[in-house]
C-alpha cells in the first residue's frame, strides 16, 4: 500500500482531477498539504503547468500483507511460520496514513516478526500448531495498537503455515510410520495369537469328542458282545471275560486294518490269537497291584 503522485485530468495543469472511488486523493499547494478532495471530477484551484498545485493518492482497498518469519521453538526446532496481515486505511486519518511512513509493508514487517519470534520460543513444536489461533491473536493486538498511529487499521492477522525444517518433517513422519507399523505388527501377533488359542480349543474339543465317540462306541461292542454270548441263557459274563472279548476284537480289526492298506510297512513278530489272553492277565496284574 504505497502512496502515489497524481495529475490532473487537463494537460499542463493540476486545476482539474478525476478522483477514483477506491483512492484517497490529498491537494498540495506549493509541496503543503492542502484538503482531501471527494470521489469524482473536483476542482483543484488555480495551477499553472503543475508548478502550484500537485496529488498524493492512497488506496482505501483493504490490503493483504504476507510476511514469512523465521524462528525456532522451545524444543529447538527451526520453523517459518507465514503471517497474512489485512489492512486498510482509516478514513478519517488519511493524512496520517499519507505523511507519517514511508513503507507501510516494511513497518508491518517488523511488528509481526517482532511477535512471532517472543511468542513461538515459548512454545515446543506441537504447540506451536495447536495454538496458531494465539499467535494470530497477539500479532493482530500489537498490529491493531502500533498501525493506528499512523492511520491504518488491521482487519486480520492469520498464521496461515508453520513449515517446519526439512529434517524435522522427515524425522516426524518416520516416527508416525514405525508407529503404525508397531501398530500394525501388533495386531497381526493378536490375531495369529486368536487363531492359534481357537485353534488349540478345536483340537481340545474334537479330542474330547473323540474320545467320547470312542468310549461309546466301545461301551456298545461290550454290550453287543455281552448280549450275544448270553442270549437265551441265564448264564453272566464277568468282567475279566468282556475285557478278553474286547482285546481279541480289536486284535483282529488291527490286523484287518493293515491287511487293508496296500503300503503299510508293517514288522510283523511272532504272536498268536492266544497272547491276547496272556496280554489281557498283565493288564489286569498290573491294575490291581497299583490298587493294593
Amino acid at each position: 500500500m504505497a502512496q502515489q503522485t497524481e495529475r490532473g485530468c487537463l494537460p499542463c495543469t493540476n486545476c482539474c482531477v478525476t478522483v477514483p472511488q477506491d483512492k484517497y486523493f490529498a491537494v498540495e499547494q506549493f509541496g503543503k498539504y492542502s484538503h482531501m478532495l471527494q470521489p469524482g471530477l473536483s476542482f483543484a484551484g488555480v495551477d499553472c503547468c503543475g508548478c502550484c498545485i500537485t496529488f498524493r493518492s492512497i488506496t482505501s482497498r483493504v490490503d493483504q500483507l504476507v510476511v514469512r518469519v523465521n524462528t525456532k521453538t522451545k524444543d529447538n526446532v527451526f520453523v517459518s511460520a507465514q503471517v497474512a496481515v489485512q489492512q486498510s486505511v482509516k478514513p478519517e486519518n488519511t493524512v496520517d496514513a499519507m505523511y507519517k511512513l514511508s513503507d507501510v509493508h516494511a513497518q508491518i514487517d517488523s511488528y509481526v516478526s517482532d511477535v512471532v519470534r517472543s511468542s513461538v520460543p515459548h512454545m515446543t513444536l506441537d504447540e506451536a500448531f495447536e495454538k496458531k489461533d494465539d499467535i494470530s491473536n497477539a500479532v493482530q493486538q500489537k498490529l491493531t495498537v502500533e498501525m493506528a498511529a499512523y492511520g491504518f487499521q488491521i482487519h486480520k492477522a492469520l498464521v496461515t503455515e508453520l513449515v517446519p525444517n526439512q529434517e524435522v518433517v522427515h524425522s516426524m513422519n518416520e516416527i508416525n510410520k514405525q508407529k503404525r507399523l508397531r501398530d500394525a505388527a501388533i495386531m497381526a501377533a493378536e490375531g495369529d495369537k486368536v487363531k492359534v488359542v481357537k485353534a488349540a480349543e478345536a483340537n481340545a474339543d474334537a479330542a474330547q469328542l473323540q474320545g467320547e465317540g470312542i468310549a461309546r462306541q466301545r461301551r456298545a461292542i461290550i454290550d453287543g458282545l455281552r448280549d450275544s454270548i448270553t442270549h437265551g441263557s441265564q448264564e453272566s459274563l464277568s468282567t475279566e471275560k468282556v475285557s478278553e472279548l474286547l482285546l481279541i476284537t480289536q486284535y483282529f480289526e488291527t490286523l484287518r486294518d493293515i491287511a487293508a492298506q496296500s503300503k503299510a510297512q508293517t514288522v510283523f513278530l511272532p504272536h498268536s490269537a492266544s497272547a491276547v489272553s496272556d496280554v489281557a492277565s498283565q493288564i489286569r496284574g498290573g491294575v490291581m497291584g497299583k490298587r493294593k
